[in-house]
């Protein structure tokens, strides 16, 4: 889903899905999916209590489910909800995302969730996917034989916290959380006031 907005950018090398998959030169090579047996006991949990369910199983603009209940509950723009009746988890060999319908707070009632790295973007629904982007930067930095430390990244929320390591520069926006400030190197300004290249005018690059 990133793809086009690369190639708007003037981009061919990403780091995508939570870090753990990696574009170069156009070229996807992959991701790595999420241990298979916890998220297989997260959805028979999410079964015995009624929560909805989407699962992602390969790199298309599709998310699967066994029924419309997730779409029904989330009504969500993000991404197109598939219906495969009788979706079985245990069926497929890779999962690289899971989809989990509930309000803020209800995921606490999902025992396996404490195994699993998630996050949540919306109201309705949160995201059980990769959660460290320093990964994907190490991997194409390594690829192309390039030094951690000529690397700069920049962040403004908490899934951005796995990629602010003394490995390279670390720089928040303006608009970032407090705890991501804290372990920057620079504090620029807000996103909407040209912060990344305000900070690349002030780390010389320009």
């Amino acid at each position: 889903m990133a793809v086009d907005c690369m190639h708007e950018l003037g981009f061919t090398n990403m780091v995508s899905d939570g870090g753990y998959g990696i574009t170069i030169d156009d070229k996807f090579y992959g991701a790595i999916p999420l241990p298979k047996e916890p998220v297989v006991r997260l959805i028979d949990e999410c079964d015995a209590l009624g929560m909805p369910w989407a699962l992602q199983t390969d790199n298309t603009v599709y998310r699967t489910a066994p029924d419309s209940r997730f779409e029904d509950f989330t009504h969500d723009p993000y991404m197109k909800t598939r219906v495969v009746p009788g979706l079985e988890p245990r069926a497929y060999d890779k999962i690289y995302k899971a989809y989990i319908a509930c309000l803020p707070g209800e995921e606490q009632k999902l025992v396996t969730l404490r195994e699993l790295p998630w996050c949540r973007y919306h109201n309705e629904y949160f995201f059980v996917e990769p959660t460290d982007k320093s990964v994907g930067i190490k991997k194409i930095l390594d690829r192309l034989g390039a030094d951690y430390s000529d690397a700069i990244v920049f962040g403004d929320a908490l899934n951005d916290m796995s990629m602010f390591t003394d490995d390279w520069t670390k720089v928040a926006m303006g608009n970032a959380c407090p705890e991501l400030k804290a372990r920057a190197d620079l504090i620029t300004t807000n996103v909407e006031d040209n912060g990344i290249y305000n900070a690349c005018v002030t780390l010389g690059l320009f």
